[in-house]
């Protein structure tokens, strides 16, 4: 990106000038073989669900000078496979919103493949680079039900080049219990994620324990994220 505008400059071809947000968001959703295809809907189904919540649509009105966000959900996999599901969107109302689900539920899913969360890192950070919006905030969040790197950049490294960037990066930890449909798992993953993922500015780890759960735990996660750019004098309160 920053390549492409030097040139233009250049040779003398007017830069657009990049549309201002409040925030830009990457959200990335694990896809890895543990996710079976229950869990992909019961992730699209509880991000379609939260961006429409009363809650959500309040601190993106509040949450900022503008009052409008750029978001991207991208499912994550391999080191080959991280697919762009739905593509850059500015929200600024419910219509956008509800715009913003139904692409995300009628997308086929196209990531296979086993963990590569330094990949998806990095691939998040390419996005955000090279979006052409402009915000005070930039956040990658990363959902996965392990920590677990086989494949690809390290966490370590990828972590290192997207907080060098100025890009906040926030985790949601899937446990996986009771109600989900894919392998339980065991060990503190919530602790994993705090340790080895998130970092930056105001960085939190949200978790979903079971499948009821994963909606309201990325509505709350939603809420902090939007609410963080902004100084909120009466923020919409957060429900349990």
């Amino acid at each position: 990106m920053l390549r492409a505008i030097l040139m233009a400059m250049l040779l003398g071809v007017p830069v657009a000038a990049a549309e201002e947000v409040d925030l830009e968001l990457v959200l990335l959703a694990d896809a890895t073989g543990s996710i079976d295809e229950a869990e992909i809907r019961l992730q699209r189904e509880g991000y379609a669900a939260a961006l429409t919540d009363p809650e959500v649509l309040w601190a993106i009105r509040n949450g900022g000078a503008l009052g409008r966000v750029a978001v991207t959900y991208v499912e994550w996999a391999n080191a080959a496979s991280q697919d762009v599901v739905v593509d850059w969107t500015v929200i600024d109302d419910e219509a956008d919103a509800r715009d913003f689900g139904a692409a995300l539920l009628a997308a086929p899913r196209r990531a296979y493949g086993s963990n590569a969360i330094g990949a998806a890192l990095i691939a998040g950070l390419a996005l955000i680079e090279g979006n052409g919006y402009q915000a005070g905030r930039r956040v990658i969040d990363l959902s996965a039900d392990s920590a677990w790197n086989g494949d690809g950049p390290s966490i370590a490294v990828a972590r290192d080049m997207v907080l060098g960037a100025d890009v906040v990066i926030n985790g949601l930890a899937i446990l996986c219990r009771g109600d989900c449909s894919g392998r339980p798992r065991a060990g503190d993953l919530e602790a994993e994620f705090t340790d080895r993922l998130i970092g930056g500015p105001g960085a939190f780890v949200v978790t979903a324990e079971d499948g009821p759960s994963f909606a309201r735990a990325v509505r709350r996660k939603l809420i902090l994220e939007i609410a963080s750019s902004a100084d909120l004098a009466t923020p919409a309160p957060v429900r349990p």
